[in-house]
């Protein structure tokens, strides 16, 4: 590049001055292929039907319609998708939403709504018998649960917001903490414990004794503290105890939420072979891009220049998006295949086996910038025989000093998590004692990084593991 300069000093002359420099300037198709590249497949799917759309010229086609064409391999799949669709629960859970207005309606007829809580207790109110009033409360405080199946605001509140009175709302609370599941509507979690003991064991009166004035002890595993406090027996405490902890302090959670899921597709799947793993793309979700035929005919062959410029131009953006398309593909599969080489251990032996690895590893055994490998690796999930994992969990530092052989910080939480799972409970490991475990594992971490990490792992400290006899 020439760059001409005017320079003016004082009263001389204007002088010319003429300067070389060399500098990259991106084009738009450059940086439209970066941000391909860095598309997640539902954010790709959108673009490539928003530029189907737009483009006559780029026609794509279903991956069940290319197998249908095979044979009746492709008629079998997709006879399997149209079943798929008809009896999917999300579906039917939208064709419903206009009898919202009349909540107890829908159950005669399907069951699909009581997998959520809301559901599951409106169903129960429906074969009581009620007055209007207090079915209306009740589907007001159902509605007002939290995810736990907690009642997480006073009902004082609750009938100033709703213009209710309050000794109804009373009256209907008590009818839902009486329906399934035990401990629904509870307003904390001594209550919630209650409400189960006194509906599936009322006779342990010990426990329900500890459910209500000894939380924190039991919380501290206090259990020669509590023997005292309730004049029992150690052995007797112990059992009551172990039978709280068996309950369910989120009664709630073991049912679907009333908004709709989301869903994660991977782009990669790795598979074991017999004495190898093996990466392929998850295309099978993703149409196939290919060129109009009768447009590209209709370029060749049209007379006038408006035709041939307007066509040309969809003809160049339709061969860019299937080119950026594939180089999306072609860089993800390469930078898969880096991390399944680097992580292999990680894939035979499970997370406690993940190595430490680096963008720029990757990025100089691909031959490119760690900027590209960080673009690939957004929003990108590899589906393995341990899980679904983001491209991004094969990647952390090293841990350890210079000069030895590092573990990753995902590797040390599952040697810190096997070792709190070892220790006697009696006499817990303080963190210096699990540093020092750690260390003697190949595993060297400071005592200040081993807290840290067991706070993530939401492992208490020695005083909080650690049981009294």
């Amino acid at each position: 590049m020439i760059c001409g300069h005017v320079k003016e000093w004082g009263n001389s002359k204007l002088e010319l001055k003429l300067e070389q420099k060399q500098s990259q300037i991106l084009s738009p198709m450059m940086i439209q292929s970066m941000a391909v590249l860095q598309m997640g497949s539902q954010e790709l799917l959108d673009f490539v039907e928003q530029t189907v759309q737009e483009n006559p010229v780029l026609e794509a086609e279903e991956h069940f319609e290319r197998q249908r064409e095979a044979g009746d391999a492709g008629d079998l799949l997709q006879r399997k998708l149209e079943w798929l669709e008809s009896s999917d629960r999300q579906n039917s859970f939208y064709y419903r939403q206009d009898d919202e207005d009349r909540p107890l309606d829908p159950f005669g007829a399907s069951m699909d709504w009581e997998d959520t809580l809301y559901g599951h207790l409106l169903f129960q109110l429906q074969g009581m018998d009620l007055k209007e009033d207090v079915r209306a409360a009740c589907i007001f405080l159902a509605e007002s649960l939290d995810g736990n199946g907690w009642l997480d605001e006073p009902l004082e509140v609750l009938a100033q917001d709703s213009g209710r009175p309050l000794s109804i709302l009373e009256e209907g609370l008590q009818l839902i903490q009486s329906l399934d599941p035990a401990g629904v509507g509870a307003r904390s979690l001594s209550e919630c414990l209650s409400l189960q003991l006194l509906r599936e064991h009322p006779q342990d009166l010990l426990a329900l004794r500890i459910v209500r004035d000894g939380l924190e002890a039991l919380a501290r595993n206090q259990y020669g503290l509590l023997a005292r406090r309730m004049s029992a027996a150690p052995a007797a405490v112990r059992a009551a105890c172990d039978h709280i902890r068996s309950l369910n302090p989120r009664p709630g959670a073991g049912f679907t939420v009333r908004e709709a899921p989301s869903y994660i597709t991977p782009d990669l799947v790795v598979v074991r072979q017999y004495d190898h793993f093996e990466v392929i793309p998850n295309d099978r979700f993703f149409p196939s891009l290919h060129l109009n035929h009768t447009y590209t005919q209709m370029l060749q062959e049209h007379p006038e220049p408006e035709v041939q410029d307007y066509l040309s131009g969809k003809v160049r953006q339709a061969k860019w998006v299937i080119g950026a398309i594939e180089q999306r593909r072609s860089t993800l599969l390469s930078c898969a295949r880096c991390i399944l080489k680097a992580q292999e251990a990680f894939f035979r032996l499970g997370p406690s086996h993940l190595a430490p690895l680096l963008l720029s590893d990757v990025a100089a055994e691909m031959g490119v910038h760690e900027s590209t490998v960080s673009r690939a690796i957004k929003d990108k999930y590899l589906q393995c025989d341990q899980g679904v994992y983001p491209l991004y969990y094969f990647f952390s530092r090293k841990l350890g000093e210079e000069g030895e052989e590092g573990v990753s910080p995902s590797a040390a939480k599952a040697l810190l998590r096997r070792l709190v799972d070892e220790e006697d409970k009696r006499r817990p490991l303080s963190d210096q004692k699990l540093c020092e475990r750690m260390a003697e594992e190949g595993c060297r971490l400071s005592r200040r990084t081993v807290a840290k990490y067991r706070e993530e792992l939401g492992i208490p400290n020695t005083s909080g593991r650690k049981q009294y006899d």
